[in-house]
C-alpha cells in the first residue's frame, strides 16, 4: 500500500506544481498585454505600472482569459484605441508564448 501511497502523492504535488506554473506564466501573459495596452494608450512609466498591475488582478475575477479581454477591450475603446476583440485576443496569445518562454528561462 505505501507504493500506491507514496505514488498519489507524488501525483498530487506534481499537480499543485503545474497549476502554481500555470498561474505564474497566466499573471505574467496578462502583464505583458497590459504593457502592450498601456503603449497603446499612451499612458507613463507610472501610469502604466499601476495598469498592468490592474490587468493581472482582472485576471483573478474568473477562470480563463475572458474577464482580461474584457478590460482590455473596454479600456482601450475608452482611450480611443483602433483594437478589436480578435487582436487583444491575438495579442494575448502572443504575450502568452512570450510568457512560458520567459519563465523557462528564468526556471532553467
Amino acid at each position: 500500500m505505501t507504493d500506491f501511497s507514496d505514488r498519489q502523492r507524488g501525483e498530487e504535488a506534481k499537480y499543485a506544481f503545474d497549476e502554481e506554473n500555470a498561474f505564474k506564466i497566466a499573471a505574467r501573459a496578462a502583464r505583458l498585454t497590459g504593457e502592450w495596452a498601456a503603449r497603446l494608450m499612451g499612458l507613463t512609466a507610472e501610469e502604466a505600472d499601476a495598469y498592468k498591475k490592474s490587468v493581472v488582478q482582472a485576471d483573478f475575477e474568473e477562470a480563463g482569459q475572458e474577464d482580461v479581454i474584457r478590460k482590455l477591450l473596454g479600456d482601450l475603446t475608452q482611450a480611443g484605441c483602433d483594437q478589436d476583440e480578435a487582436a487583444i485576443r491575438a495579442k494575448l496569445e502572443e504575450c502568452t508564448v512570450e510568457a512560458r518562454r520567459q519563465f523557462m528561462t528564468d526556471q532553467g
